[in-house]
């Protein structure tokens, strides 16, 4: 929801640049910000009701519209105030009261006008259904049950690749457990859960097993009144069941009773279908008896978090088909199940199917264009090079059912799911570099003191991925995630909704004449997503307010850093470049004050100028050396959040005499994240100058290795770190290593280690990591040991360990008791040639789940296996053998 995400932001910018400022702001000036203040405040309040209740929607997108630019401007307004960051009291107070004046007006008389909306709806519309039948404005019918039936009628005769999936589902709800059983099937849409249930619904074995069987689609709008008509109607149908006549004239609470005493003497399946909340899951569940006789029922949902809260343990997950069911249905659904496909259209056709990323909705979409156009290979290719556009041609058959879950999200949602728009097709973005840009954006607001930013980030995305709406490519063992991306459907739907609402824009043509011929660029944000640029004149064109610029290309990119120098309210600046091209610095981008995240390649130092970003939060700086030096006055930038460096980066120490002399505030206390420290860097006076860290990686590149021998770390300042990942490029056969792990103090808090390259350590020293109590994740890679025996002794414990990984570690012997690991859940092995057996203990750890082995030995593998053997024949089937050759 653009509006939604333009009030925030303001919101965001008031409170910082308030902050900021605090001593200077006085007087009329002060009530001017507190009433501006207030008045956002009540935006969001308006937009949060206008989400969940039932106002007049053309009158609301109309609010939404004006609510857009006046934020936008007011914002404008506060950030041009505050480029004069070295204003005195009178000027600053001057220039706000010149440039916020007629802002401020304008929001009033906006204000007024919503709540006259909010007042026509609380004295006249109360009762006016017709408010009901509004659920968005990109829906593909007038109600979401419509939406419903035609998702039914899609999906209707989906059945290849859910065989598995119905035999799953028909033995949990025939099992001899006799309490009311709750069976769940959860999923994005589109991907069949209705077509599942319905089978279940309509099979043998359910109709013989159950006297009674209910079919309930609930829509968003809910209802209990209509969930025990729908009930009662389903009961009406059956024969052998009496029911009273004119029971729809009964009151809810007769209508309840009258349910509850036909089925608490039978036994019943109640197919829920489509369930949106837990609360709403509260009330129906409520309705239904448990009589100890067998029953069950049966829910569908899009929220993961339904499913669990339903019943954590009989859940079942869909996933999307695989390529052979993605074809079969798709020919089924052109030529028919009774026809061969023409040969010549095969290989054509799988790319098509593999393309619709095993969502059934996707396939029939595709499957009814290709039966309207010429069995050619010539017409099959230009489906397959246009299919974003042919799912967006679609709406009322395809992106309005996504829709639905998209306008189901609470507002704080919506800006973060739209902005997984400004990321190129397929494109897999690192969690840590989405989570920064949602924190730049202003997306992110913290909701107490003990809290971090990253934190609620976090639980967002995990909240837009229990919805089906963000799809995980990768978790680390913790579960925390890694790497994400989005459902190409999705995303059109998702491309859509920016345009409409101009919350973005995204530039997916190469046509560079006909784009600047025919294209005025409004709004705020834009997102170029194109193979190669061969000049400048789109970032031209872009207006002058513009406040993130995303810069994607696969192939040649000749658009200079100089380009973006004129957009003094710019926040966001990334440009992700697969073609490593590099830039120079223009001392222009240097004077954008207000850029909070900067993403570029280059092939020279960063400047010192570089500090006159002041508010910049995010750094991410690759440069074509193998090593850089950061400038010293980056010490002064107190806001900055993340670093990320390409390759290993020396920092200066904060204490040198240059810098103490010059500078009164030195640190970074904000700093939560920085990848690619040299290890020369890790000095007991740089390291308490970043005591908020969390996750840091260092480097060891080879230098100076005659005066780093042996020598310890002492990082037991960083208090709140969490994740430590040592590499080193250098090849140390022949020397000592450079640190020393038994005499380095590591503190506490640390929870993720990851050991990677040449250092040599002792096997007898990577033992001494037992004194780390909330160690739970422990990887060692690329012949980090010497030695081929890691023998521990009785007290070496790791107490917390939980995953272990060791991958081409020149290991041989392994002498360990299941002691040693009492809470190793997961042990991965991956390329460990020399490794003669796992030993045999480790099947004596209880709380092992898996063994996984990547390209290990024959006898490692063998050894595996006999653990497996002996566990099964004791009667524990817990842990799980992986072996992969």
């Amino acid at each position: 929801m653009a509006a939604y995400a333009a009030v925030i932001s303001l919101l965001q910018t008031l409170e910082q640049f308030q902050e900021r400022h605090r001593v200077l702001i006085q007087g009329q000036t002060a009530k001017t910000l507190e009433s501006l203040h207030n008045t956002a405040e009540n935006f969001r309040n308006f937009l949060d009701d206008s989400s969940r209740s039932r106002f007049d929607p053309e009158k609301i997108k109309s609010s939404e519209e004006i609510i857009i630019s006046a934020a936008s401007d007011a914002e404008d307004a506060i950030e041009m105030c505050w480029t004069c960051e070295n204003a005195s009291e009178s000027s600053l107070n001057k220039n706000i009261r010149r440039n916020l004046g007629p802002v401020v007006e304008r929001i009033n008389t906006i204000k007024n006008e919503v709540m006259e909306i909010v007042s026509d709806f609380s004295t006249g519309s109360r009762n006016d259904h017709r408010f009901l039948e509004s659920v968005g404005d990109f829906l593909i019918d007038s109600t979401s049950s419509r939406s419903n039936r035609m998702l039914q009628h899609l999906e209707g005769d989906i059945v290849q690749g859910l065989d598995k999936d119905l035999e799953i589902i028909v033995r949990r709800l025939t099992e001899p457990l006799p309490k009311l059983d709750i069976v769940t099937i959860s999923g994005m849409g589109g991907i069949g859960k209705t077509t599942l249930a319905r089978k279940a619904h309509d099979h043998l074995k359910i109709r013989c097993h159950f006297d009674i069987r209910v079919w309930v689609t609930i829509s968003q709008v809910y209802e209990s009144r209509y969930v025990l008509l729908e009930a009662l109607r389903c009961i009406s149908k059956q024969k052998t069941i009496d029911i009273e006549k004119d029971y729809e004239k009964k009151d809810d609470n007769e209508l309840a009773n009258l349910v509850q005493k036909i089925l608490k003497v039978r036994r019943y399946l109640v197919v829920v279908d489509d369930i949106w909340s837990t609360a709403v899951w509260d009330s129906v569940r409520a309705i239904f008896p448990n009589c100890n006789n067998k029953s069950r029922i049966l829910l569908t949902t899009r929220e993961t978090k339904v499913a669990i809260y339903a019943n954590p343990i009989n859940r079942h997950e869909m996933n999307p088909l695989n390529l052979e069911n993605s074809w079969k249905l798709l020919c089924d659904k052109v030529f028919g199940s009774d026809y061969d496909h023409p040969p010549e259209l095969e290989e054509i056709g799988k790319q098509i199917a593999k393309k619709c990323l095993g969502l059934p909705l996707t396939i029939s979409v595709i499957a009814g264009h290709l039966s309207n156009v010429t069995r050619t290979l010539g017409s099959w290719m230009d489906v397959s090079r246009t299919m974003g556009e042919i799912i967006a041609s679609h709406p009322d058959k395809c992106l309005g059912v996504l829709g639905l879950s998209y306008h189901n999200l609470p507002n704080y949602l919506k800006p973060c799911f739209l902005s997984m728009g400004s990321f190129p097709e397929d494109y897999q973005v690192e969690t840590w570099r989405l989570i920064q840009l949602w924190i730049t954006e202003g997306f992110i607001r913290r909701p107490g003191s003990y809290t971090s930013l990253e934190e609620v980030a976090e639980d967002y995305l995990e909240d837009l991925v229990s919805r089906n709406l963000i799809i995980v490519n990768k978790r680390r063992f913790n579960s925390e995630i890694k790497v994400c991306r989005m459902h190409d459907l999705l995303r059109e739907f998702c491309l859509i909704e920016v345009e409409m609402t101009k919350f973005m824009h995204v530039e997916r043509t190469d046509d560079v004449v006909r784009t600047l011929s025919t294209q005025k660029y409004n709004g705020r944000c834009f997102s170029f997503q194109i193979n190669s640029y061969s000049d400048d004149r789109r970032i031209k064109l872009l207006p002058s307010v513009a406040r993130s610029i995303y810069l994607f290309s696969k192939t040649h990119n000749f658009v200079g850093l100089e380009v973006f120098s004129g957009f003094h309210l710019l926040k966001v600046l990334a440009i992700f470049d697969e073609n490593e091209n590099y830039y120079s610095i223009p001392p222009g981008i240097t004077k954008l004050f207000h850029l909070r995240y900067l993403q570029f390649r280059s092939h020279r130092r960063l400047p010192a100028s570089i500090s006159e970003l002041q508010n910049l939060q995010t750094l991410i700086y690759e440069r074509r050396s193998s090593r850089t030096t950061l400038p010293e006055k980056i010490w002064t930038m107190k806001n900055l959040r993340h670093i990320h460096i390409r390759f290993a980066c020396y920092l200066p120490s904060p204490r040198r005499k240059s810098i103490l002399n010059k500078h009164l505030v030195i640190g970074m206390p904000n700093l939560v994240e920085l990848s690619n420290l040299n290890f020369t860097s890790c000095t007991n006076e740089l390291l308490p100058s970043i005591p908020n860290l969390r996750r840091l990686i260092v480097h060891h590149n080879g230098l100076g290795k005659k005066r780093w021998v042996n020598r310890p770390i002492d990082m037991s300042s960083l208090t709140k770190l969490e994740a430590l990942k040592c590499v080193s490029y250098f090849s140390l056969s022949s020397w000592p290593p450079p640190i020393s792990i038994k005499e380095s103090f590591f503190p506490a808090s640390l929870k993720r280690l990851t050991l990677a390259g040449w250092f040599g350590f002792p096997w007898e020293d990577i033992s001494t990591l037992v004194k780390l109590p909330n160690l739970e994740e422990l990887k060692l890679k690329d012949h980090v040991a010497a030695g081929d025996v890691w023998r521990l002794r009785d007290d070496d414990i790791f107490e917390s360990l939980k995953f272990l990984l060791f991958r081409k570690v020149l290991l041989a012997n392994w002498v360990v008791s299941s002691d040693n690991f009492p809470s190793l859940k997961r042990l991965v092995l991956k390329k460990c040639d020399e490794l003669k057996e796992i030993p045999i203990y480790f099947g004596e750890i209880c709380t092992l789940e898996s063994i996984e082995l990547h390209n290990c030995s024959t006898s490692a593998e063998d050894s595996a296996r006999k653990i497996e053997q002996e566990q099964e024949d004791m009667g524990n089937n817990c842990v799980k053998l992986y072996i992969h050759t």
